[in-house]
């Protein structure tokens, strides 16, 4: 069940190709009832669960790492990441790669939705809900009557301390 996107890919089939703008493109995926949304520009691809090897001494929400054809890559559950309770994968759960800060990073969420064109003039930025320092929320979109938590992969990721040991990226 993958989905590569590079190049002119589609997803619930949407077309994806060069003459798009990808920065208006999220990708997104259900975590408990609400709906969130990752930029598609740093997808890389949608696979399926897959067995996870543990990794000692990280934070819970770290859930170790998969190799996906020759690649080891760290995922980070996001629900747990946000606080919410736990819940058992099932056929539904994916993991979506991408490519943060140059190297591959697994996001697992409880299933991806749809690829959403968002103009920037839908888009609310949370300044009111944030921590003081920077937020993985980078805004909220109105898309119809929905609401859709936008979510900055490079902080989501770089609050993770996601540093592997030399050893085992090799």
């Amino acid at each position: 069940m993958a989905q590569d996107l590079t190049g002119t890919a589609s997803i619930e089939g949407k077309s994806l190709s060069d003459t798009d703008n990808v920065d208006n493109m999220y990708l997104t995926f259900a975590l408990g009832g609400e709906e969130y949304g990752v930029g598609i520009g740093g997808v890389t691809e949608i696979v399926g669960m897959q067995r996870i090897m543990g990794v000692p001494d990280v934070p819970a929400w770290i859930k170790g790492v998969i190799n996906l054809r020759g690649k080891v890559i760290p995922l980070l559950d996001v629900r747990l990441r946000f606080g919410m309770p736990e819940r058992a994968y099932d056929e539904r759960t994916v993991i979506i790669v991408l490519d943060v800060a140059e190297a591959p990073v697994g996001l697992i969420v409880d299933g991806v939705s749809e690829v959403l064109d968002i103009l920037p003039a839908q888009i609310d930025r949370p300044g009111q809900f944030g921590r003081g320092g920077r937020s993985p929320v980078m805004g909220l979109a109105r898309v119809g009557e929905r609401v859709t938590i936008l979510l900055d992969a490079e902080v989501l990721v770089a609050d993770g301390d996601l540093a592997l040991p030399a050893d085992l990226v090799a």
